[in-house]
């Protein structure tokens, strides 16, 4: 499903659609191996998970499959991090966040909750969405909690839903 590219501005961060030109400010943003430890592009070179991260965003933005942001940090007007609607289901009026990830200098920031505000708000507002996800490895508790932060509703443990780099599969 294709949705159109758009901007999302708010007042500490701006999500830009994912181009070229954000890479080189990613690389440095995304250079510390503890950001990928639970995404499926985690590599030995953080800088290679974030090459991997950038590409497969790119690629599935190309097919349709997902809408890819830049994260901006509006005060330096850097970009900090990456995030994406994935599993977009509009007949459904659903979509996923995910794939989203920051510098570690701005986790727990008003940076990443304005993000998600952001994707939260234009997910409903204007696209009309129904339902919005957020998935997160089963080991992942800090992204956890920050999505208890939103005020979001766990509803269960996917199991076996994919195989990270490190070979886990959460099968409790």
């Amino acid at each position: 499903m294709n949705l159109p590219p758009v901007t999302l501005t708010g007042r500490h961060a701006r999500l830009e659609p994912l181009s070229e030109q954000h890479l080189a400010s990613l690389l440095r943003h995304g250079a510390e191996t503890e950001i990928w430890r639970w995404m499926p592009t985690l590599r030995n070179d953080p800088r290679e998970s974030v090459r991997v991260w950038f590409d497969r965003a790119m690629a599935a933005t190309t097919r349709g499959d997902v809408v890819a942001w830049a994260i901006i940090d509006v005060a330096t007007g850097e970009a900090v991090g990456g995030t994406t609607y994935l599993d977009i289901a509009m007949a459904d009026k659903r979509v996923e966040i995910g794939s989203t990830w920051h510098g570690k200098a701005f986790w727990r920031t008003a940076i990443n909750t304005e993000c998600k505000f952001l994707l939260l708000r234009h997910a409903f507002e204007t696209l009309g969405c129904n339902r919005v996800q957020l998935k997160t490895d089963l080991r992942n508790e800090r992204s956890q909690a920050a999505i208890a932060r939103l005020g979001a509703v766990r509803e269960g443990v996917l199991r076996a839903q994919m195989v990270m780099p490190d070979g886990w599969c959460a099968i409790p």
